[in-house]
C-alpha cells in the first residue's frame, strides 16, 4: 500500500492539524520529561517492557515486586537508602506517566498515518517523510531505554550524554512534525520575495548544541553550582574551569566546565536571536522576528532565575519547557525564510 495518494484524495490541511496535534503532544513529554528529571524520577521503573509495562502496579503485591525491584538498584541504594513505599510510588508516578505519554504518543501517530495512507490521504511527496519520523519515533523508544539501562548497574544516576541525546531526539521529532505540517500548510502558496536564510544553519546549531549542554547541566547537576550570575565565584570565570584537562573531556564531564559553557552560549544564542529577529522585521516579518526576541529574553531570564535560586523544581522545568518553545518559534520563523528561498523578486 503506498503512503502518498494523487491530487484528487489527499488532504494535506488534515494531515497538517494532525501533526501539529503531534508535536504539541511531543512538546508535553518533554515538560514531563524535565519534571521526571528534576525529581529523581527516571530510574524508579527498572525494567523496559513496552507493551506489559502500559499498566502500572494495580495492588498491594503488585507495588511490593516493584518496591522490591527498585531497592536492588544503585540509586535506591546509594542514594534513596530507607525510601518508603509513598515515597517511591510518588517517583514512580512520573516516570509511569512520562512512558505513558511515550506510548501515547507512538500510537497517535502509527494509527492516523494508516489510516491516512488507506484513504490514500497522505499528499505526494510526504509518505517517506512521515515513515522516518516514524522510525525516528520508534528509534526514541530504544533511546529512552538505553538511557535509563545506564543507571542500573554501578551508577545512581542516567549518564548526561543518553540524556542530552534522548532530548534532543525529541525535539527533532517535534520540529520534524511542525516542519512537515508547515510545509502542507503552505503547498501552492507562491512566494515572491527572496528570504534571508544564511542564518539558520549557524543558529540552528548554536541553538542545538545550547540545548544539549542544558542536558549536560542537568545530567550533571552542574546548576547547583556557582548559584549566582553573572559571576563565578569571584570574576566571570571561575577558578576550578580545568583548563589543563583534555578539552573534550573537560567539556563532556566537567560540571563547572559545562556550567560555564551553558552560560556562555546562552549570551550567544540571544544576541544571535535578536540578530535574527531584526533581519525577519526588515524582511516582512515582525510576528516571527518579535516572537523569537521576546522568547529568547523570557528563556534567559528563566535560566538566571533557574540558577540563582539553586534550581528550584517550577523554574527548571520552565526552563525546559521555554527552550523547546525557543526551538519550535525558530523552526517556524525558518520556515517562513526557507519558503522564499529562489524566489523572483517580480511581484
Amino acid at each position: 500500500m503506498s503512503l502518498t495518494a494523487p491530487p484528487a484524495t489527499a488532504r494535506p490541511r488534515a494531515v497538517a492539524i494532525w501533526l501539529l496535534l503531534i508535536a504539541a503532544m511531543v512538546f508535553g513529554m518533554v515538560v514531563v520529561g524535565g519534571i521526571t528529571r528534576l525529581t529523581e524520577s527516571g530510574l524508579s521503573m527498572v525494567r523496559w517492557e513496552p507493551i506489559k509495562g502500559v499498566l502500572p502496579p494495580l495492588d498491594a503485591d503488585a507495588w511490593a515486586r516493584e518496591f522490591a525491584a527498585y531497592q536492588a538498584s544503585p540509586q535506591y541504594q546509594s542514594v534513596n537508602a530507607g525510601m518508603t513505599l509513598a515515597a517511591f510510588k510518588g517517583i514512580y508516578f512520573w516516570e509511569y506517566l512520562h512512558r505513558l505519554l511515550a506510548r501515547s504518543v507512538g500510537v497517535a501517530f502509527a494509527l492516523p498515518l494508516l489510516w491516512f495512507a488507506w484513504r490514500r490521504a497522505i499528499p505526494s511527496g510526504y509518505g517517506l517523510r512521515l515513515g522516518i519520523i516514524l522510525a525516528l519515533g520508534a528509534l526514541q523508544g530504544a533511546i529512552g531505554w538505553w538511557m535509563v539501562a545506564s543507571g542500573l548497574v554501578d551508577r545512581p544516576a542516567v549518564a548526561h550524554e543518553r540524556l542530552a541525546t534522548h532530548l534532543l531526539m525529541a525535539l527533532a521529532i517535534m520540529s520534524a512534525c511542525l516542519w512537515t505540517a508547515l510545509d502542507l500548510l503552505g503547498a501552492g502558496r507562491p512566494v515572491h520575495v527572496r528570504r534571508p536564510t544564511g542564518w539558520i544553519v549557524p543558529f540552528f546549531v548554536l541553538l542545538v548544541v545550547q540545548i544539549g549542554f542544558g542536558a549536560f547541566v542537568a545530567g550533571l547537576r552542574a546548576g547547583h553550582m556557582y548559584n549566582m550570575w553573572p559571576l563565578m565565584g569571584d570574576g566571570l570565570v571561575p577558578p576550578d574551569l580545568g583548563l589543563f584537562t583534555p578539552l573534550w573531556r573537560n567539556l563532556l564531564d566537567n560540571p563547572v566546565t559545562i556550567q560555564f559553557t551553558h552560560r556562555t552560549l546562552a549570551l550567544l544564542v540571544a544576541l544571535s536571536a535578536i540578530w535574527v529577529a531584526t533581519r525577519l522585521v526588515r524582511a516582512g516579518a515582525p510576528h516571527h522576528g518579535g516572537a523569537l526576541a521576546a522568547m529568547v529574553l523570557v528563556q534567559f531570564a528563566l535560566g538566571v532565575l533557574t540558577l540563582v535560586h539553586d534550581v528550584p523544581i517550577p523554574l527548571g522545568v520552565a526552563h525546559q519547557a521555554g527552550a523547546a518553545l525557543l526551538l519550535g518559534i525558530s523552526v517556524i520563523a525558518a520556515h517562513w525564510c526557507w519558503q522564499g528561498r529562489g524566489a523572483s523578486l517580480r511581484r
